[in-house]
């Protein structure tokens, strides 16, 4: 299932980009002159916003707060629907909760934004940097946008007796190259390379790796003008987690809904991941769907226009 979803994420990439260049044999004089007005009138125009969000569910997308905006979020996952976990003791999971962020995103340029949140899970601290390289245009001349992010993490405290004693040990490191494409005003689907490095990696245990290498797959699908069905997908690549049993291991996953209000972005969704942090969910999911360890969760994000300048802006960025 898993290479499944990967392979048919490549695919469509590829598909609809040799589409765009496959040369069109049978066009007549009046749609190559029309076709030669459209290329002149969109040479090097960029793509509007593939996505509505900085950010998915799991995982973030190729969108950019701009220049002097604030963009604050606040995500939370409650605790376990079902299973041993779950059930109506704890209202389906409500009255808990696996985890909660709260976030800063700042755009210093357009293409160039700094972000600080804190994580209940682990009590993890992240400041990262994100960097939009390249934007795709109408024309095709760059099909895909490319934003490389990239994030250090801290955990102030430890985990147990004996564990992240050491501040060396409690530093996290997270790298990521997101690779989006709008295949039309209602598809767009990203793919993530990732590395993640945990100085101490958790749990304790023989084999397990300091280094994880993972590939996402994420996208969305407008439904309505407002609003539309976003979904996740992370595999990472640890021997340790496709061969340990106790604990055992699943991929990530995310399904949700989201909705743009204007100066918010508002996302209900349910996922298997007890984090929200990628340094934290590629390490340590261990709930399934299929035994009920799943739970709802939801994103606020906000954006404040700290410039003093009042536009208005389709879209939620």
């Amino acid at each position: 299932m898993k290479k499944t979803v990967i392979l048919l994420a490549l695919a469509a990439f590829g598909f609809n980009a040799g589409a765009q260049t496959k040369p069109d044999t049978k066009t007549n004089a009046a749609d190559s002159l029309m076709n030669a007005l459209t290329t002149t009138n969109d040479k090097g125009e960029k793509v509007s916003a593939a996505f509505e969000s900085s950010r998915l569910i799991l995982s973030q997308s190729t969108e950019m707060v701009k220049k002097q905006n604030l963009n604050f979020l606040v995500s939370h996952r409650f605790g376990d629907v079902g299973g041993a976990d779950g059930g109506s003791k704890i209202f389906w999971g409500l009255d808990n909760s696996s985890d909660i962020f709260i976030g800063f995103e700042y755009g210093v340029s357009d293409n160039f934004n700094i972000d600080f949140g804190r994580n209940k899970f682990e009590q993890l601290l992240e400041l990262g940097l994100k960097w939009a390289v390249l934007h795709q245009t109408k024309d095709d001349s760059a099909p895909f946008n490319i934003t490389l992010a990239g994030k250090a993490g801290l955990k102030p405290y430890a985990v147990t007796t004996g564990v992240f004693n050491d501040y060396s040990n409690r530093l996290n490191y997270y790298y990521e190259a997101i690779i989006s494409r709008k295949f039309s005003q209602s598809i767009s689907l990203q793919i993530i390379p990732s590395y993640l490095r945990n100085n101490l990696p958790y749990p304790l245990a023989n084999g397990n790796e300091q280094n994880i290498f993972a590939l996402g797959v994420g996208g969305y699908i407008k439904v309505t003008k407002r609003s539309g069905l976003v979904f996740d997908y992370q595999h990472p690549f640890s021997n340790y987690r496709s061969n340990s049993t106790d604990p055992r291991f699943y991929d990530p996953i995310a399904v949700g809904w989201q909705v743009q209000t204007g100066g918010h972005v508002f996302t209900v969704n349910f996922s298997n991941s007890k984090a929200i942090s990628e340094i934290n969910y590629l390490s340590d999911t261990d709930s399934s769907w299929g035994k009920g360890q799943f739970r709802i969760g939801f994103t606020i994000s906000r954006m404040f226009d700290l410039s003093g300048h009042k536009e208005k802006k389709e879209g939620g960025y």
